[in-house]
């Protein structure tokens, strides 16, 4: 396990760092590396876990222009803050790879990712590479591949097909599964199945909130129609009481009619 203090003496290269060859298709990969980086963010916002997206590693500190630039990358056990004390990841200072690269194809770098960059991670140790393609297969040969390093090889992981042609694939490091419907990659949690996309799981919530005031809203109209009956209740009582009541009066009241009859009666007739 590693860990980091909370401070850090910057130990950096003293080399003039020269600016990478630009992307020219870098912007058709930005939605699908903010959605990836994002989300595995949000879902590590409260472990030790550094997501990182649009920096360089650096592995030798001798030479500041021996770096690479994954469209993401995740360090676990790592203290995000400690890491963020320098320009960008320094193995020598953070102790240790990142566990996880990936890449997202684009006609300009999916050759390279698929070469130089797949050799390269498990030259440093990368412990699982990921790779991700939108044109769904045409650049990367598939639309979702998983690799784990393996006694510094990479091996690919079991890529599952389902019914309706999407896949999907599990990472052992992150205990998460990468997915792609046959428009848009996804990040599943495990037990659940479901998105670990805030967007998604704010969707959810405002449904499962939706649905509580709408179970809270049947519950007064049922407790309203429970008063309404109870009121009913107590008004039919009330009125067949008050008819008792009357009755009751009515054949006092003839009984005593009776009596007064049977006592005039009497004292009329003839001795």
């Amino acid at each position: 396990m590693t860990t980091q203090a909370a401070t850090a003496e910057r130990t950096l290269p003293d080399i003039f760092y020269e600016d990478p060859e630009p992307i020219e298709d870098g912007m058709q990969q930005e939605p699908i590396i903010n959605l990836l980086i994002f989300a595995l963010r949000n879902w590590f916002r409260s472990e030790n876990v550094f997501v990182g997206g649009g920096g360089f590693v650096f592995w030798n500190r001798l030479d500041g222009n021996e770096r690479v630039s994954p469209d993401g990358f995740v360090a676990l056990d790592t203290n995000p803050e400690f890491v963020y004390q320098f320009p960008n990841y320094l193995m020598w200072e953070i102790g240790k790879p990142p566990d996880l690269a990936m890449e997202v194809a684009s006609p300009s770098t999916s050759s390279n990712d698929l070469g130089r960059k797949r050799d390269l991670y498990a030259r440093l140790g990368v412990t699982e590479y990921w790779k991700f393609d939108p044109t769904g297969g045409e650049l990367y040969g598939t639309a979702l591949l998983g690799e784990r390093l393996v006694d510094g090889e990479y091996v690919s992981f079991e890529l599952n097909v389902e019914p309706d042609g999407s896949v999907w694939s599990r990472s052992e490091v992150l205990g998460l599964d990468f997915g792609w419907d046959g428009e848009n990659f996804d990040i599943r949690d495990p037990l659940t199945g479901e998105s670990v996309n805030p967007s998604a799981m704010a969707e959810r919530e405002r449904t499962r909130a939706d649905r509580a005031e709408e179970g809270e809203e049947r519950e007064r109209v049922r407790a309203d129609h429970e008063r309404t009956r109870a009121d009913h209740e107590r008004a039919r009582a009330d009125r067949e009481r008050q008819a008792r009541l009357e009755l009751e009066a009515k054949l006092r009241r003839m009984s005593q009619e009776r009596r007064q009859d049977e006592i005039n009666d009497e004292e009329t007739s003839p001795s």
